[in-house]
């Protein structure tokens, strides 16, 4: 079972019609979206010229058949702190919404799609793919 966790870089990337993102998230047989990337998303809108059509875009992105969001728990929330504390030991700390993302891929145990090549410092990378 291919189970994909999304950084909010790749919804993006699938909105301008990027051929690969399309294709890896159909292939998947569950697509995650971390309550976070929504945050990080809405954020934008909010401040965007498109927001009414943004917001129905990602309402009938999120009602895919699936599709899921991934709520923050106290086990998403305890895998967080050990995240932090061990790139900061090693000295690679990384945007605190980030962690939380990796977290939640890490915790459903999906494999962590972004752009961002800063999350191979994660521990638990092996589940981590950094798209490029």
């Amino acid at each position: 079972m291919m189970r994909l966790c999304i950084d909010t870089n790749i919804y993006s990337a699938f909105k301008r019609g990027n051929s690969e993102v399309i294709s890896l998230l159909e292939e998947a047989d569950e697509v995650l979206v971390p309550v976070v990337v929504l945050g990080e998303l809405y954020a934008g809108f909010f401040q965007g010229m498109n927001q009414k059509k943004n917001l129905v875009e990602l309402n009938e992105f999120l009602h895919i058949p699936g599709i899921s969001i991934i709520e923050i728990n106290n086990s998403i929330a305890e895998r967080y702190g050990n995240i932090v504390k061990t790139l900061r030991q090693q000295g690679t700390p990384i945007p605190t919404n980030d962690v939380w993302i990796a977290s939640a891929a890490i915790e459903k145990n999906a494999r962590l799609l972004s752009y961002d090549r800063h999350f191979e410092s994660v521990p638990g990378s092996m589940l981590i793919t950094i798209f490029l």
